[in-house]
């Protein structure tokens, strides 16, 4: 895998305001309609309570360097977003779709059945319109209803790209997570047909694109679900998760991930014997569904005391990718309390 990634530092985090006594952390990213490069953070309030705010990028010589932050662009305003027990808007992804004009917002809501992928739009980056969750389509093949699991890490690739059966489509990976009991304690999971393996890994699934561009709340209800990719090397032991939106490269589409290894406690959300770090896959440019290569070590893992220490401890977590000046920078979560950048770059 010809490509590495250098830590810069500290880009974003808490203000000391109440809406992120827990922190900030990973962000989605963009450009409005005038070229301005924003991020939007991950706000985390006390209770573990997440909303989604907007922060324009500071940048120096072309290297971002801090954020001027402009307010809240969603809460969890939405009955299915809260429940009487948590509540929030969590992680962020944004792709702009130019095929569409429109920026796409995947981001994780946090209700009653526990983490629910759902989705939003926008033009300018403020104003958002959610299109509510995500309605995996039912695969027979599979035997297996997707909407029953926890689901998180849903990022959607910023070009058409041909589906199962060759149908132009876009496409959204995503993390389903094989446990019922988050509904009924104790409940046992059969996985879906032809998968032997628990633990959780990267899917991918299809809209076609003429349904999204008659309907855009046809990008709500994918189907043609496919296995990506499971955990395979060491720093991937426990799962591993789609990062920020894939990005077109010579080879094919590059996407970066995390990877998680140490030990997890049944029920806990925020874990404390854990290690995540940042790796790599390169998708086929014509089948992102098939792995050409990925990298059997991290290119990023906690290091820094920003990473190692904080509300959850020892997390590198990508979630955002720009170009700026040519150079692409990655924003990623540090430690779930900070927001840290790395510059992204060929080897």
């Amino acid at each position: 895998m010809p490509y590495t990634l250098t830590r810069l530092g500290v880009v974003m985090g808490p203000s000391g305001e109440p809406l992120e006594a827990e922190g900030v952390l990973n962000p989605g990213c963009g450009f409005n309609p005038a070229g301005v490069p924003y991020l939007l953070p991950r706000l985390v309030a006390a209770g573990n309570v997440s909303r989604v705010g907007l922060a324009r990028l500071q940048v120096r010589d072309g290297v971002p360097v801090g954020v001027e932050r402009e307010g809240v662009v969603l809460a969890p305003d939405e009955s299915w977003e809260r429940s009487r027990f948590n509540a929030g808007v969590e992680d962020p992804r944004v792709t702009w779709l130019p095929s569409l004009r429109l920026h796409v917002m995947t981001y994780v809501a946090y209700g009653a059945l526990g983490p629910r992928p759902a989705l939003a739009i926008s033009e300018n980056l403020r104003d958002w319109q959610r299109l509510g969750p995500l309605h995996f389509q039912y695969d027979p093949e599979l035997a297996c209803d997707l909407n029953l699991f926890p689901n998180k890490d849903v990022v959607v690739f910023p070009e058409v790209v041909p589906g199962p059966d060759g149908v132009p489509c876009y496409a959204m990976l995503h993390r389903p997570m094989w446990e019922m009991d988050w509904i009924r304690p104790g409940e046992q999971v059969e996985l879906p047909r032809g998968l032997t393996e628990p633990r959780p890994g990267i899917w991918i699934s299809y809209v076609p694109a003429n349904a999204a561009a008659s309907d855009i709340r046809a990008l709500t209800n994918p189907a043609g679900h496919r296995l990506v990719a499971l955990p395979q090397y060491e720093f991937e032991e426990l799962k591993i998760g789609a990062g920020p939106p894939p990005l077109r490269v010579v080879e094919g589409w590059l996407l970066l991930h995390h990877g998680v290894r140490g030990e997890l406690e049944h029920g806990v959300d925020q874990q404390q014997r854990v290690h995540y770090s940042a790796g790599a896959m390169l998708l086929d440019r014509e089948d992102p569904s098939k792995v050409l290569a990925r990298t059997p070590a991290p290119l990023l893992e906690p290091d820094t005391a920003d990473e190692r220490s904080g509300t959850v401890p020892n997390v590198v977590f990508p979630t955002a990718v720009m170009q700026i000046e040519g150079k692409y920078y990655v924003f990623y979560g540090m430690a779930d309390s900070k927001i840290g950048v790395a510059r992204l770059d060929r080897a």
